[in-house]
């Protein structure tokens, strides 16, 4: 255990930081599971609408830094491909 004040401050603050990213990381997985599943019943409505609400959640995640711009830009252009190859 830290005995310095600042490394225990710092223990805190990464504990918060960590719980705030596990949500918001745990949010976009779902996003993404709605819409892969959507796909996989041939849904292309459900399929379209769910995709527009992960784009924004992953997107929301970059800009929050939980993700890098360039995976984002991956999950984004994942997603759209597959719902494009129903439509």
């Amino acid at each position: 255990m830290a005995n310095i004040k600042s490394a225990k401050k710092r223990i805190l603050v990464a504990e918060t930081k960590t719980a705030r990213n596990k949500a918001i990381k745990s949010k976009v997985k779902t996003c993404v599971k709605k819409v892969e599943t959507a796909v996989a019943n041939k849904d292309a409505a459900a399929a379209k609408e769910a995709l527009s609400i992960a784009i924004a959640e992953i997107n929301k995640a970059g800009s929050k830094g939980v993700y890098h711009k360039n995976t984002c830009a991956r999950k984004v252009s994942r997603l759209a491909k597959a719902v494009n190859s129903i439509a």
